[in-house]
């Protein structure tokens, strides 16, 4: 896999990417089933949303197999603890499976540490049973969880 940071031609197609993977775990989602859209928003508008700030805000590494894009990962890096935070991991719906999520995770790791970084950190969903076993895999440490919780005012 090669990567590359993201250009601004590529976004929509993140964007696309990136909701199609988070799709299917997404906590987004899961509200939706539970009480409906919030405010006429639905789960992918919110997700839309989402994506803008990240794309305006964080760095973002997309991986490439044969010029095509495959999988995406945005975070952050902050140089006083030499911490790296991968938000967001994503791989296009056809090509899961295939190892391209170790890649590109590897490959943020990568791009982190030519940065400065020392650490890194990242959150996942607990019933995101694919991811934790990815990053179990990988030799990270899980130091605390947390539940999401949620009322309608």
């Amino acid at each position: 896999m090669d990567f590359r940071l993201a250009e601004p031609a590529d976004l929509p197609h993140l964007k696309t990417m990136i909701i199609d993977s988070f799709g299917p775990i997404t906590w987004f989602r899961q509200l939706d089933e539970k009480i409906g859209p919030l405010n006429g928003c639905d789960w992918r508008r919110r997700w839309e949303i989402r994506l803008d700030k990240v794309f305006a805000s964080q760095t973002m590494l997309v991986g490439e197999i044969d010029g095509r894009i495959v999988a995406v990962a945005t975070g952050a890096y902050d140089p006083e603890p030499a911490l790296g935070f991968v938000d967001l991991l994503g791989v296009d719906i056809g090509e899961q499976g295939k190892g391209y999520g170790r890649e590109m995770l590897r490959g943020m790791l990568d791009y982190f540490r030519s940065k400065g970084a020392k650490y890194c950190n990242l959150e996942c969903l607990l019933d995101n049973e694919k991811g934790n076993a990815l990053y179990r895999s990988e030799g990270w440490s899980l130091v605390a969880q947390s539940n999401r919780w949620f009322i309608e005012l």
